[in-house]
């Protein structure tokens, strides 16, 4: 089962300061078709004006990962972090048991972010944030594991989140075809941040959303160069 969300049909909200696309049900945006893909609960696709951001604000039992595609944000919270994510980077926040936070985009020019929320598998557990920089040349033609709580990825380089699934990402020039394994019980949701794509035959502009379930495998050809995230989940 694939299911091609067209970007022109995501939940907006315009802010100003703020241009927010939910691909999920999100804040005033409500549709019951759309409140979760498995363990994924939101993928908002913000642009965030320079020199404004998102004020302290508080958050709990929730896995989130910002996928930075354009400018910086910069983090800081009440557990004493503080940093600066660039574009083709990832940070993680575990919320567990509570944390407030602030994100703001510091840069001259808009910022562009993918912020994804999951569902932990585990509440109530010790707050933590991380970031980490990707070289982007790492992931050409295949995926490249970001943020994962999988046991298979253990030691991999990947930040650490309290739920058993994983956030990639892969580059693929115009032409190319990549074929990423989906196991029985398990959900997927593909965004291509820039570019065109077929996903086992099915066409997807950029920032569709692409929701997968029950296929064995995954492929992905380019018809554009094209820069993908992907989320893999339990479906349940």
């Amino acid at each position: 089962m694939i299911e091609i969300r067209p970007f022109a049909s995501l939940g907006k909200a315009n802010f100003g300061w703020l241009n927010a696309n939910h691909h999920f049900s999100f804040g005033n945006y409500m549709d019951q078709s759309r409140m979760n893909w498995g363990r994924l609960r939101v993928w908002n696709d913000d642009e965030i004006a320079a020199g404004t951001g998102f004020d302290p604000h508080p958050h709990r039992d929730m896995e989130i990962i910002t996928y930075v595609r354009e400018g910086a944000i910069t983090h800081k919270d009440n557990m004493g972090n503080e940093g600066r994510t660039e574009a083709g980077d990832v940070q993680i926040m575990s919320a567990g048991t509570g944390v407030v936070h602030a994100e703001y985009n510091l840069e001259p020019t808009t910022t562009r972010i993918f912020q994804i929320w999951i569902m932990p598998d585990r509440r109530g557990v010790k707050p933590a944030w991380g970031a980490k920089q990707f070289p982007k040349e790492k992931r050409d033609a295949s995926f490249e594991v970001l943020a994962s709580g999988r046991a298979q990825d253990a030691g991999n380089g990947a930040l650490p989140i309290n739920v058993d699934g994983a956030v990639m990402a892969a580059t693929l020039k115009k032409g190319q075809t990549l074929v990423q394994p989906l196991a029985e019980g398990r959900a997927a949701y593909i965004v291509s941040a820039k570019g065109t794509v077929t996903v086992n035959g099915v066409a997807a502009a950029a920032r569709d959303g692409i929701a997968v379930r029950e296929e064995k495998d995954i492929s992905i050809t380019a018809t554009e160069d094209a820069e993908l995230v992907m989320v893999e989940v339990a479906d349940a």
